[in-house]
């Protein structure tokens, strides 16, 4: 007899931030969505079957960490142009 899973409600709130992450709540969002998908990743894996939605939580951790390596790289290259720009001052001066 076929079950009827239902779907974790921490997958959903993943996918959710996840895309507010990258829209309308940029910090906040992205750490949620990294936060609630890994709580429902293993929500999932202690059911045994009984809860769906591990692509949701998978997305929003994917958003997640994406928006999170983004940001460390446009950081890295903000501060590797502000250093050229002191360094090429001090050489003018």
């Amino acid at each position: 007899m076929n079950q009827i899973r239902k779907t974790s409600s921490l997958a959903i709130a993943s996918l959710v931030s996840g895309i507010l992450g990258w829209t309308l709540l940029p910090f906040i969002g992205t750490v949620v969505a990294i936060i609630t998908g890994h709580m429902a990743r293993s929500e999932i894996r202690a059911s045994q079957g009984q809860l769906d939605g591990d692509g949701l939580a998978l997305a929003g951790l994917v958003l997640g960490w994406v928006s999170v390596i983004l940001l460390l790289v446009g950081l890295f290259i903000l501060f590797a142009f502000l250093g050229g720009v002191a360094w090429l001052a001090t050489l003018n001066s």
